[in-house]
């Protein structure tokens, strides 16, 4: 365990260091014994917030469901605009598991597991977990807490860094207590940092859902219903109550500094509600148990949305390839909202599956983007257009996202896809490298850059982009299989 976590500890360095050739020796961290303007700098922040979210999809499921992200990007953006990261771009994901819990890395990338949108029944509870990791994130508590440790030492910089990934990968506080090993000392300072951390974060995201037109008490009541949730017997301690410790004083003092603003709540996005029964369609173990479930809440009215409750059944329903049956419902939705972006995206996956690509093409394109905003809207296009067999338009579209987007795992692989179909053999290898870069597979992405380098008829400045970018994976490769380390995080 020990040997493993060690190699871990110092290839997550490495591959944040090692991002630039130029930087592939220097692994010295500033000067953390200087209290003035001690702090993680903003370039490396973001080079160890890249490297944290490779991490992050090497070990986890990451949604790349264009419509579950870009609400959870809305909700963040509209919680930082009230928040000390105004001017910040702060990124927004979710992360397929069920456990209750959510995150916040270097650089502000913020994961929200789906168990959390789950247990969540408003979205102000949904949106109070989002603004204290937000306060997290404004408060540079990561950083705060590296120069909490007095002339801290690379490895136990990059130890915090990996403990936070391995939380992600589900080894939690146990594999990180296991890591610090017999330093006690320094344990129990960090946790007593932490503390007031979470106290901090709490007084600071109460007062970000207030200004934002959230509940401000839907944080102290989130963590109460958790709470009670887990002593009822059957019900383990949720994962955000172990990450997140909340005492009974912590709730009462988050309680008290809520009630100190009104209630000016703005109506809930049906988005929320959406994006749960899109979810919950998924969680069940086979589609016939979710046709059932929402077949008796829809008669039952057991809902707190029904039109949203009927999305799901719609979604129950294409899962169990009930086609007919499913556009019969998704009809009736579509009645009350002709181009919204849930219902035609749904309508078009409908078409693809009966074979009516045509019908699909034609649905995603006169869908009304307004609230999922133009990036979701045409990522949901090019996707439509491939399972279409158009790939030169999906690639004309996919082109212009990479560009403002070069760090999107997703759309690299999706262009991937659409330069092979497009007859772009070599930008369909480069594109498919550094889908496998950005999860973290190194010697993958190396192999695609071979076939690439070897695609007939390269052009000089093609092949000098190639080699170059194949040179800087090289040595990273070199860098970690220094540590004992596999080319794969």
């Amino acid at each position: 365990m020990t040997r493993q976590l060690n190699r871990l500890i110092t290839a997550l360095l490495l591959y944040a260091w090692t991002i630039q050739p130029a930087l592939a020796l220097d692994l010295s961290l500033p000067d953390m014994g200087n209290s003035s303007g001690s702090h993680l700098g903003t370039h490396l922040e973001a080079k160890l917030g890249r490297a944290f979210m490779r991490y992050v999809r090497a070990h986890s499921d990451v949604v790349d469901d264009p419509l579950i992200g870009s609400y959870l990007q809305s909700v963040g953006n509209k919680l930082a605009r009230n928040s000390d990261t105004r001017g910040r771009n702060l990124t927004f994901f979710a992360v397929e598991d069920p456990s209750i819990n959510a995150f916040a890395g270097p650089d502000g990338y913020i994961g929200v597991h789906t168990g959390l949108i789950l247990e969540a029944e408003t979205e102000s509870e949904l949106a109070a977990v989002i603004a204290h990791e937000i306060a997290h994130v404004g408060q540079r508590h990561l950083a705060r807490m590296i120069e909490a440790t007095d002339q801290m030492s690379l490895p136990m910089a990059g130890l915090l860094l990996a403990a936070i990934a391995l939380g992600v990968a589900g080894a939690g506080s146990l594999a990180a207590a296991a890591a610090v090993g017999s330093q006690a000392a320094l344990l129990q300072k960090q946790i007593n940092f932490t503390r007031a951390n979470e106290r901090e974060a709490d007084n600071i995201g109460i007062r970000i859902l207030a200004r934002s037109k959230y509940d401000p008490r839907a944080m102290a009541s989130f963590f109460q219903k958790l709470g009670r949730s887990s002593r009822t017997g059957a019900a383990t301690v949720p994962e955000f109550l172990q990450t997140h410790p909340v005492s009974s004083d912590r709730i009462a003092e988050a309680l008290g500094r809520s009630e100190k603003y009104p209630l000016n709540m703005a109506a809930e996005d049906l988005r929320f509600h959406l994006v749960r029964a899109t979810l919950r369609a998924e969680q069940f173990d086979s589609s016939r148990a979710a046709i059932r479930h929402f077949e008796s809440t829809l008669k039952q009215g057991r809902y707190r949305n029904q039109e949203a409750e009927r999305y799901g059944y719609v979604q129950a329903l294409f899962r169990g390839r009930q086609y007919g049956n499913a556009m019969q419902e998704l009809n009736k939705l579509l009645g009350k909202r002709p181009r919204d972006p849930y219902y035609r995206v749904t309508q078009a996956r409908i078409a693809l599956a009966r074979g009516n690509k045509s019908q699909a093409v034609s649905s995603v394109s006169n869908m009304d983007t307004s609230t999922i905003g133009s990036h979701a809207g045409s990522l949901l296009k090019a996707e439509v257009m491939l399972q279409a067999r158009q790939p030169a338009r999906a690639y004309s579209i996919l082109k212009k996202l990479s560009k403002s987007h070069s760090d999107d795992a997703h759309i690299m692989r999706l262009l991937g896809r659409a330069a092979a179909g497009s007859g772009k053999t070599a930008e369909s290898h480069r594109a498919l490298a550094e889908y496998h870069y950005l999860n973290g597979e190194l010697e993958a992405a190396v192999k695609q850059l071979g076939i690439a380098l070897r695609t007939d008829g390269l052009g000089f400045h093609e092949k000098s982009k190639l080699e170059a970018r194949l040179r800087e994976i090289d040595s990273e490769i070199r860098a970690l299989k220094k540590t004992g380390s596999s080319a794969r995080f």
